[in-house]
């Protein structure tokens, strides 16, 4: 019972460790265009890789529902409604689905290094799928300039984010810190 007891523990604090995580990453950041360049998708990578999907899933709920409630936890320290439903709205929102994909693929096939890596490209592609949709419709933006304006620049570092993600998440599995 109490070994139960400390796993829940011990994966609460994680789930909160990872949100928090997200949130400090969103304020490394460097203006580029409508859409800053920050350290959230290295954190969303490592939480999904970490956690699995439903702590994952979870402790980036908990990240965008702190910034839903005002607490300045976005780019830029923002928080409130307004963030989710502006231009970069989309990514945020983004990230539940990414964090899902990582988790999913590790739950059910593993955390190989292959495995991490095509979950993240996935979860990526699909945190981007978002993201540019949202921010087309809600600035009237075209499709391909939206493309050009947001993802484009962003692929070379979003590559070297997975890097470091799937490092983080092997050496936490070498070490045997990943929860149960």
């Amino acid at each position: 019972m109490q070994k139960s007891k400390n796993h829940t523990i011990y994966s609460m604090a994680l789930m909160a460790l990872f949100a928090a995580l997200t949130a400090v990453f969103s304020q490394i950041m460097i203006p580029l265009g409508p859409i800053p360049i920050n350290l959230a998708l290295l954190a969303v990578f490592a939480c999904g890789g970490t956690l699995g999907w439903k702590k994952g899933t979870a402790s980036i709920a908990l990240y965008i529902a702190l910034g839903l409630a005002g607490i300045p936890v976005f780019a830029g320290f923002q928080g409130g409604p307004a963030k989710i439903a502006g231009p970069t709205g989309g990514y945020i929102l983004g990230y539940l689905f990414a964090v899902w994909i990582i988790g999913f693929f590790c739950d059910k096939i593993g955390r190989k290094t292959w495995i991490l890596a095509f979950s993240m490209i996935l979860g990526l592609a699909v945190c981007y799928l978002f993201g540019t949709l949202w921010f087309t419709f809600s600035t009237g933006t075209g499709i391909i300039e939206s493309l050009a304006m947001c993802v484009l620049p962003y692929l070379p570092g979003d590559a070297g984010k997975i890097i470091v993600a799937c490092g983080i998440v092997k050496t936490l599995e070498k070490a045997k810190l990943l929860p149960a």
